[in-house]
């Protein structure tokens, strides 16, 4: 592995600050490259797709472009299987439209307590309105961790979609996705999957994780904003047919993108996708075969990180993690001081020159079902450019903040 962590930092010009930025959960920033590749759109100029001019091709190619990186990012079969859209939870309101024309009443939905409300609301908001049952699968509230026997018991004969996380956006618990999207594909159901805090953090095969549609987006991992997209199987979205104007392409996916595409973003989720595909300096051959060997290196490295992060927020007795995953998650932490606002502690954590989250993190269901409330709590989150001394830097910082220095 040849993983240089301040040779990557080096590429990212906002990290010069001198600041701890550890609230990758909530986006990241961006290497010189993406800066480069957004900024050349806009200068040498792009055109809707569809003219008999050179900006026009240059359009097009940035859109092919833009679907096959993402195709290799995550192991899609085809490039013509990524439709874009602005952010994820706009791209799930619009699947969760063409699914939900087929619902009625007696069919049921699956969606579960781990999830971001952006894979809960738009399926229960579109399941009442067709008169089908929703069912929530319940986390463990002493674990935070999902039971696959919680998800797995609700999905019966009515069952038609089953929507859930591959990794939790605040206890960055992953859950046993493979036997929930089995038994999902058993009785016919599809399968939605919020992969927008597992991309970042993994080596991504949709046909290991079982996954119909796979959602991620951008500015999560190294990219622009307004680049989020879904993934499919080519039979996922074969036979639906959203609501579209009349002279827009019937073909897919571009029939599930609503407007003109962002050029210059997409050009900028090319350049990110080649960035990741760079972070080992020994990874050779394509694309995916780059990515592969990059993504692998960035999880050793971002394990060592996060047990050095768990094990000292264990140690620290005015400190309160929230969940104890028993198994894989991200390098994410959760937690609250008794009797400290989970803002107060932020914004102590930001004087000290720490970013942090605070709050629910649209995890919704998720506070709620861990007692703690919509006043959440702190969230820490670790990316492939964090180093070893921001670590000890936060843990440092709590510990004076919790007075057991």
């Amino acid at each position: 592995m040849a993983f240089d962590v301040e040779k990557i930092r080096a590429q990212y010009p906002a990290l010069a600050d001198g600041r701890a930025w550890l609230d990758g959960a909530a986006g990241t920033q961006v290497p010189q490259s993406v800066i480069e590749a957004v900024s050349d759109a806009y200068r040498v100029g792009t055109s809707n797709v569809g003219g008999p001019y050179e900006s026009s091709r240059r359009s097009a190619g940035i859109v092919a472009e833009a679907r096959a990186a993402v195709a290799d990012l995550v192991g899609a079969p085809d490039p013509g299987c990524v439709a874009f859209g602005p952010s994820m939870t706009a791209l799930t309101y619009r699947f969760a439209d063409v699914f939900a024309a087929g619902w009625r009443p007696g069919d049921e939905i699956v969606v579960t307590q781990l999830d971001h409300d952006a894979n809960v609301r738009p399926w229960v908001q579109h399941a009442q309105r067709a008169g089908a049952a929703v069912r929530m699968a319940e986390l463990d509230p002493a674990t935070g961790e999902l039971p696959v026997e919680n998800v797995t018991g609700l999905i019966g004969e009515r069952t038609k979609l089953v929507a859930v996380t591959a990794a939790s956006n605040v206890l960055g618990i992953m859950p046993d996705l493979r036997a929930i999207t089995d038994r999902a594909r058993q009785v016919g159901a599809v399968s939605y999957v919020d992969g927008v805090q597992h991309c970042p953090h993994a080596h991504v095969r949709l046909d290991e994780l079982g996954a119909d549609l796979y959602a991620t987006s951008a500015y999560k991992w190294a990219g622009p904003h307004l680049a989020a997209v879904v993934a499919a199987d080519p039979w996922s979205l074969e036979n639906l047919h959203p609501d579209k104007l009349a002279p827009s392409p019937d073909t897919s996916p571009e029939r599930f993108e609503l407007g003109t595409n962002p050029f210059a973003a997409m050009a900028g989720v090319v350049a990110a996708v080649e960035h990741l595909a760079g972070l080992d300096s020994d990874a050779d051959g394509s694309r995916a075969e780059r990515l592969a060997v990059s993504r692998r290196s960035v999880q050793a490295h971002e394990d060592e990180l996060a047990k050095e992060l768990f094990d000292g927020l264990a140690a620290l007795d005015g400190v309160v993690r929230y969940g104890a995953p028993q198994g894989s998650c991200t390098p994410t932490a959760f937690f609250g001081l008794p009797g400290k606002e989970p803002s107060d502690v932020a914004e102590q954590l930001a004087e000290s020159g720490l970013n942090v989250s605070h709050g629910h993190s649209y995890a919704w269901e998720t506070v709620h079902a861990l007692g703690i409330g919509p006043k959440g709590g702190v969230r820490a989150s670790l990316s492939h450019y964090t180093s070893q001394a921001e670590v000890r830097r936060l843990l440092d910082a709590l510990a004076e903040i919790s007075g057991r220095r």
